[in-house]
């Protein structure tokens, strides 16, 4: 496989591309600044893409790689990737699920202990000296409260068990009703932020999902109401939430990933009612080595014509 020409598009995982290193012939797209000369040069060689949500797979760049055969996604989902396209190109698409469940699960239980106990605003109190002058205020309880969850898939699931040891009733909102959960089930996102404390946004991106919390949900969850997000940013309508965290017509929010990565609206730096991260739900070594190796082992499978590990097209 050493004379197999494949792509990364961004450096992601240093173990990522020496492994790549070891069994293929790698191409960092980055070290190419003048991108249509590249193209030029080496469209028809290469027959495997290494990409992740920050570049897309969109029909100009499949169409700029003739020889292409598949696009191996660093990641889960697949919102960056134009899967109709490529299943008509005949292109072969897989992704990492699975490994990052547990890692995504336990950050957005983060985000909810963090976000109602004020932890990240605890540690600048300390730190800045303002211990010695006072108390800190009260903050909220998170064991108990309501939690609702959109979309109920392995990451929702996992979020929910985690939940529930903190003794959170569980409702959740997903396409249709899982007849398997025993979790209350609300038909629409407006119902279930009404009938929740902790609004957690866990489905993939699609065009039904963007914006899929709007001012309309922002205002069903109300005053006392927290928002969670480790889906991805465009699930969310920014501006509204600003706004509704500026007038306080949300509690709070516990923010992984935002609408425009890795820039985020300044309104929000000043708000101690809300945690801010910079899209780590995954970003643990053990995690990112293992979604490197289903990456590797998805490419390895293509190009000695084994059924893949975790195709998606």
């Amino acid at each position: 496989m050493e004379n197999i020409d494949v792509l990364i598009t961004t450096p992601v995982n240093p173990y990522l591309e020496q492994e790549l290193d070891k069994r293929f012939n790698l191409i960092r797209l980055w070290n190419y600044p003048q991108k249509q000369e590249f193209f030029k040069n080496h469209s028809d060689s290469i027959r495997g893409v290494v990409n992740n949500p920050w570049h897309p797979a969109d029909r100009e760049f499949i169409d700029s790689l003739p020889a292409l055969e598949i696009v191996s996604s660093y990641s889960v989902g697949l919102d960056h990737v134009d899967l109709g396209y490529c299943k008509g190109k005949g292109v072969k698409v897989t992704n990492t699920p699975d490994v990052l469940t547990e890692d995504v699960a336990d950050l957005a239980i983060g985000l909810m202990l963090t976000t109602l106990r004020g932890i990240s605003e605890c540690d600048r109190y300390v730190r800045s000296g303002l211990w010695k002058k006072g108390d800190f205020k009260l903050t909220t309880k998170f064991s108990g409260k309501k939690v609702g969850i959109i979309g109920l898939g392995r990451i929702g699931t996992a979020i929910a068990k985690r939940a529930e040891a903190f003794n959170c009733p569980i409702s959740y909102y997903s396409r249709s009703e899982k007849p398997e959960s025993n979790y209350k089930y609300f038909p629409s996102v407006v119902e279930l932020a009404s009938h929740c404390d902790i609004l957690v946004v866990a489905c993939p991106l699609t065009e039904q999902t963007r914006h899929i919390v709007n001012r309309e949900v922002l205002d069903a969850l109300g005053p006392k109401g927290f928002l969670i997000n480790i889906g991805r940013g465009p699930h969310v309508d920014e501006p509204e939430l600003v706004a509704a965290l500026v007038e306080g017509r949300i509690a709070g929010a516990g923010l992984d990933v935002f609408e425009n990565e890795p820039h985020v609206p300044e309104e929000l730096f000043g708000l101690d009612n809300v945690v801010l991260l910079p899209h780590v739900g995954s970003g643990t070594v053990e995690t990112r080595n293992a979604m490197a190796d289903l990456v590797i082992g998805n490419l390895e499978a293509h190009f000695s014509k084994k059924p893949l590990l975790t195709p998606v097209v």
